[in-house]
């Protein structure tokens, strides 16, 4: 049923990843029966990632912003459809990229309520990578995910993935201009600090969008456009589990 009202609402079909986890045990009690997720991912364009191999473009930035809206709008249909069939969900919206005037840097921590990353690790659909991106079986980390929150256990659930499959590559770790990455692999059990400091990856950020597109905000790119995975040509490699 759940995954029914996701095909019907994510088109073109094949421009989407998407999948159920059961979360119990791994957010906040403040979510109360709220117990299980629903993972969203939307492939990003190509040609627009390969554009920003050096530094994010101005026609990124817009890419990425239409597709977080495009996403939000997605949700909204999605929460109608299974309020239909009496199933509550709450919305958890893209991660943006925030304007550097928002940032607070003496702010204990980076983490969120919700990690769309680690629910769509729950629901089958990556591993994440070493410089902490969402590394998709099916766009590599092409991908901006959305997730929901939803009351009642998923038909099914896929299989999670609880350690990464970067192997010994580390282009991203050699590309990243924060050098935010330290070349340590992924799993359920190491914290994210322990490979990535992600204030060096913000405050690059904030420096790039800046430099390169004159305007405030927190984007780069670098990484995801690198991965071999995420490389059209690549995504055979995907297709085989790697």
């Amino acid at each position: 049923m759940i995954r029914d009202i996701l095909k019907n609402n994510l088109a073109p079909l094949d421009e989407f990843i998407f999948g159920t986890a059961d979360l119990t045990g791994l957010i906040d009690k403040k979510f109360g029966e709220y117990r299980f997720g629903i993972s969203i991912g939307r492939r990003l364009d190509d040609r627009i990632m390969d554009s920003i191999v050096n530094g994010p473009t101005l026609e990124y930035l817009h890419h990425y912003n239409m597709i977080n809206q495009e996403l939000t709008e997605i949700t909204g249909a999605i929460q109608n459809e299974l309020k239909k069939v009496n199933i509550d969900s709450i919305a958890i919206d893209p991660t943006i990229a925030k304007d550097s005037g928002e940032v607070d840097k003496h702010f204990p921590t980076l983490t969120v309520d919700i990690s769309h990353k680690m629910v769509a690790t729950r629901a089958g659909l990556g591993w994440i990578g070493k410089t902490d991106l969402l590394v998709s079986k099916a766009f590599g980390p092409r991908v901006r995910l959305v997730s929901l929150l939803i009351n009642q256990r998923p038909d099914n659930n896929s299989y999670p993935i609880d350690k990464s499959r970067c192997g010994k590559c580390v282009i991203c770790v050699e590309k990243c201009p924060a050098q935010a990455a330290n070349g340590v692999l992924w799993n359920t059990k190491t914290h994210r600090d322990v490979f990535f400091d992600a204030y060096k990856c913000r405050d690059k950020c904030i420096e790039s969008t800046k430099q390169r597109l004159n305007t405030d905000g927190q984007i780069c790119g670098i990484c995801v456009s690198v991965c071999p995975i995420g490389k059209k040509k690549n995504n055979r490699l995907a297709d085989a589990g790697i």
